[in-house]
């Protein structure tokens, strides 16, 4: 009955009646703007911008607009838009997600919205996942812009700012989400406005969308600068780690992979450090490294989650298995595993810069994005980003078989039935394309086939430079390819000749992924465009989701029915079970993703102050009336600090002297006895005119030019200098304030109270800082603006940055043998202080 209700108001539907309507508004224009020679169809751009500066709404234009697109494509690239790639780009140009199947062409889909909104002459950017796909599409899509009049810029890691500034000043710019989010980071620590490359953030379409506002959200991204050296503490923890025993010692939940010393525990690191109590507030840094060594020990696997390379840890993204040279994980965790490994231990970094793509992509004026599997994350869409999910028909009709899952016993059993699966497809002549979550995976079945003498690819994260050309040729009549999870992505597989009569390609996956979306992801590579194809999952009771989610009761099942493991269970009510499972991760996971946010929020907040203030010192000529308020503001704190007393006998006017001496005025300007029987106004008035003065003088010394100039080098050097110290703090905060929920409290509240609190105490310092150094700094001729640290850009797979630890503030520690505070009777230690 739910069903049915949910069909007939589905909102989806209502949107797909409106878009169809957009799409016969284009195909009644086709045979019109068929007639035009092509200068006519090239003049139609300025035809529309003008249309545009006389108010005419994109809205408006779009019929129009999409049509002439629609006759650039078919006449420079061949390829004409079908109706239903219409219908996906009047979703992108509202603002929405365009569910589109695999092979149905969303790249062309992508043009006509990009045009439509990049008439504004404000800037389109196409967000893709890697500078492959950047690249392709900007040459073949970028001929089509070109032809109406358009330009198109394409943004890479490797280019220099004049080349960065070129690309972002096109009317049309690729590029991957890490450039633009470090591109706006950087652009927000220049010292010269010039230096700046990007412009406002105007509208964005985003190539598989789910990989980048789902799949990349956890990661925020950093620009960290170098922090102290903690390689021995790393060296001493992971040796004592060493020694500890499971269940005994410490205790691993394989569903959160979470990691907490036991009882045993935490007495044996007491007596190995030599310490009282690890919880002490002045053994943060060892307790938190303990922590890491043990997280590296029991949840981070080599070949699964990291490999090794040329004596470095490198990470393997969970989600396309490949390499991830140069990310670091954060927080201390990099270096713990570096210990585990017997490797040298890097630096640990400091957070200068950060920000999550959550709240990156949410300041564009308008977000579109496309994927071929987002509808089971709608909720998170709509949430987040405020967009919706459009389910696009497909333009034929999905002929694709896709099989119950095959369940075995143990994964031995699975990989074998797999492999003769493969095999005897390969003999026949169909070509298979293997799915794999880890690279060890890939491994497992590549020794397989070569036993069985099977020829084959294999596309993992230690082989991924030829991955398009050999995702292309997945098709071809007998090719076997193995890839991690989405190795390829982006790219279509098309079938070679004769393939169609053998039943298309055959998709295999060896695990599900605790994500639906990627095993979609991975069924939808078969069955484009309506060709044939079959898909089947491999199951194991040992596979990780099983064993998280308890796959006992099957396993004694299996035993009772006498089931050997060369017979698998296939059964539509396992694999309901499994997907309920998957259903409990993505909410597990979503729950992740929107608390990262909501603490991201708190630090969103103080970002645009910082960055507003900071973009005015470098856009406005003249900054003295900002320099006068703050030292103003300075006096107004300073004055009542020394004179709160109710009786004027006891105002400490000696330390208001000596305040003075130090911050803002010539020794002996003032003398303690020159303020005695005044009051707090007279006093403020003495010293504002005072230092009024002094400032004109300093003006007329230095000449206004070089004093508007130096103005800014302090300003400047004291709102970086300070941020910095502030993003750092915030950090560490946000690693320890967990513990906060032990005593009672909302970690999350207390993050933002604290968090309010620490950026009036920056601001205020700032203040101090800019009035301390306009009054008292000797100026010399090197009047020059510097950075105040070097950064480079990181891009860690866990959230946070791992930087020089500070103790957290608390106002009352409790003891492990305190009474607890929540009033329980128990001792802290076996009651809030367990966990």
């Amino acid at each position: 009955m739910l069903g049915a209700l949910n069909k007939l108001f589905d909102p989806t539907k209502r949107d797909l009646k409106r878009l169809e309507k957009v799409a016969d508004a284009v195909e009644a224009l086709a045979s019109q703007i068929e007639q035009l020679s092509d200068e006519e169809l090239q003049a139609k751009t300025d035809e529309f911008r003008n249309r545009i500066a006389d108010g005419e709404s994109l809205d408006r234009i779009q019929p129009e607009a999409f049509a002439v697109v629609r006759e650039a494509a078919r006449r420079v690239t061949g390829m004409y838009p079908f109706r239903v790639q219409l219908i996906g780009a009047a979703a992108l140009h509202d603002g929405n997600i365009a569910e589109m199947k695999t092979g149905e062409g969303k790249t062309l889909t992508s043009t006509m919205a990009v045009y439509l909104n990049a008439l504004e002459g404000k800037g389109a950017h196409v967000v893709t996942v890697n500078e492959y796909l950047a690249s392709r599409d900007a040459a073949e899509m970028g001929q089509i812009y070109e032809f109406l009049g358009l330009t198109v810029g394409l943004n890479l890691n490797s280019m220099t700012k004049e080349e960065k500034r070129e690309a972002y000043s096109a009317d049309i710019t690729y590029s991957t989400n890490n450039e633009l989010g470090f591109d706006y980071l950087r652009d927000n620590m220049v010292l010269y406005k010039e230096e700046r490359v990007q412009r406002p953030l105007h509208y964005a379409v985003i190539d598989e969308v789910d990989s980048i506002l789902i799949d990349e959200a956890r990661t925020p991204l950093i620009i960290s600068g170098q922090a102290e050296k903690n390689a021995m503490l790393y060296i001493q923890t992971n040796a004592f780690v060493r020694t500890l025993r499971k269940e005994d010692d410490y205790s691993y939940d394989e569903q959160t992979k979470g990691v907490v010393l036991t009882e045993s525990g935490i007495e044996k690191a007491e007596k190995a450090f030599s310490i009282d109590n690890l919880f002490d507030l002045t053994h943060v840094r060892l307790n938190h490294a303990i922590n890491q060594s043990l997280k590296a020990h029991a949840s981070m696997h080599l070949d699964i989650d990291y490999v090794v390379d040329d004596g470095k840890v490198v990470i393997v993204d969970s989600f396309t298995g490949r390499l991830m040279k140069g990310r670091r994980y954060s927080d201390g965790l990099h270096q713990a595993i570096e210990a585990k490994e017997g490797l040298e231990i890097q630096n640990e970094s400091m957070t200068m810069a950060t920000i999550t793509f959550q709240n990156f992509f949410r300041m564009y004026d308008k977000l579109s994005g496309m994927t071929g599997t987002a509808k089971t994350e709608e909720e998170e869409f709509r949430n987040i980003y405020n967009m919706n999910v459009i389910v696009i028909p497909t333009n034929r009709q999905i002929a694709r078989d896709d099989r119950a899952d095959l369940i075995y016993a143990t994964m031995e059993g699975k990989f074998k039935a797999v492999a003769n699966d493969i095999k005897d497809r390969h003999e026949n002549g169909q070509p298979v394309l293997v799915g794999t979550v880890a690279i060890e995976t890939s491994e497992i079945i590549s020794d397989f086939l070569k036993k069985y003498g099977v020829p084959h690819n294999v596309l993992n994260a230690k082989n991924h430079e030829r991955e398009a050309e050999i995702i292309t040729d997945a098709g071809n009549k007998g090719a076997v390819t193995i890839a991690t999870n989405m190795a390829g992505r982006g790219t279509d597989i098309k079938l070679g000749e004769g393939v169609r009569e053998l039943g298309g390609l055959a998709v295999i996956g060896t695990e599900r992924h605790e994500s639906r979306r990627i095993d979609n992801q991975l069924r939808g590579r078969s069955g484009r465009q309506g060709d044939p194809g079959v898909t089947q999952f491999y199951l194991s009771l040992e596979d990780e989701l099983m064993r998280r989610f308890g796959s006992e009761s099957m396993k004694g099942m299996m035993a009772k029915l006498g089931m050997d493991d060369s017979q698998p269970i296939q059964s539509k009510m396992v694999s309901r079970a499994v997907e309920s499972a998957q259903k409990r991760v993505e909410g597990n996971n979503f729950d992740a993703r929107k608390r990262l946010l909501q603490y991201d929020d708190v630090l969103r907040q103080q970002r645009e102050i910082i960055y507003r203030e900071r973009n005015e010192v470098l856009d406005t000529d003249d900054m003295r009336a900002l320099v006068e308020s703050m030292i103003a503001d300075v006096i107004a704190r300073a004055v009542p600090s020394y004179t709160s007393d109710e009786s004027p006998e006891k105002w400490n006017l000696k330390g208001l002297e000596d305040f003075l001496n130090a911050n803002l005025l010539p020794e002996g300007t003032f003398t303690a006895e020159d303020f005695d029987g005044k009051t707090q106004e007279e006093i403020t008035e003495m010293i504002s005119d005072e230092v009024g003065k002094r400032y004109d003088e300093k003006e007329e010394e230095m000449t206004p030019e070089r004093m508007r100039e130096f103005e800014k080098v302090v300003l400047l050097r004291s709102i970086d200098t300070k941020w910095i110290d502030h993003i750092d703090m915030m950090d560490q905060l946000r690693q320890g304030i967990h513990l906060r929920a032990y005593g009672q409290t909302d970690p999350l509240r207390e993050y933002q109270n604290e968090g309010f609190a620490a950026f009036e105490e920056m601001v205020d310092s700032i203040r101090d800082d800019v009035a301390k150094y306009a009054m008292k700094a000797e100026i010399r001729h090197n009047l020059e603006r510097e950075e105040v640290a070097k950064g480079e850009a990181v891009n860690p797979k866990e959230e946070g940055g791992e930087v020089k630890k500070k103790p957290i503030r608390k106002k009352a520690m409790v003891g492990r043998n305190d009474p607890c505070p929540c009033g329980s009777g128990k001792k802290y230690k076996n009651c809030h202080g367990t966990a």
